[in-house]
């Protein structure tokens, strides 16, 4: 079934141009960073198989996401450093069309890995 809603906020979803990165690829600043060159991409295989790509901006700034948005307990340490947080592969930053969240202002992509990964640590 494809996905016509929000996971998280139910907000319907839009196709719109995206940057490779999966936090803040909708953002119209990343799409000009991504066109420009500004940005690298990378996926990182984060709490066990679940993977994202991120930008080389989201992927240090991964660890002041408050853990229990994920699903972890308060103080939990998250981010590039952890054990839990594996480089995977670099990602060439290609414009491509994905269903964003206008609200939560991010791709169905990374709302999809936030929902597993509240799954995957028993948050839902």
């Amino acid at each position: 079934m494809q996905a016509t809603n929000c996971p998280i906020c139910y907000e319907p979803l839009e196709v719109l141009d995206v940057s490779p990165c999966m936090d803040c690829g909708c953002l119209a600043t990343d799409l000009d960073h991504a066109s420009a060159g500004k940005h690298t991409y990378a996926e990182y295989r984060i709490f066990g198989d679940l993977s994202l790509v991120l930008c080389d901006f989201c992927s240090v700034d991964f660890s002041s996401y408050d853990p229990t948005y994920f699903g972890l307990q308060r103080g939990a340490r998250i981010g590039p450093g952890e054990r839990a947080w594996q480089f995977v592969r670099d990602v060439p930053a290609v414009i491509a069309k994905d269903k964003c969240c206008t609200h939560c202002n991010r791709r169905l992509k990374f709302l999809e890995f936030l929902l597993h990964a509240r799954e995957l640590h028993n948050a839902v």
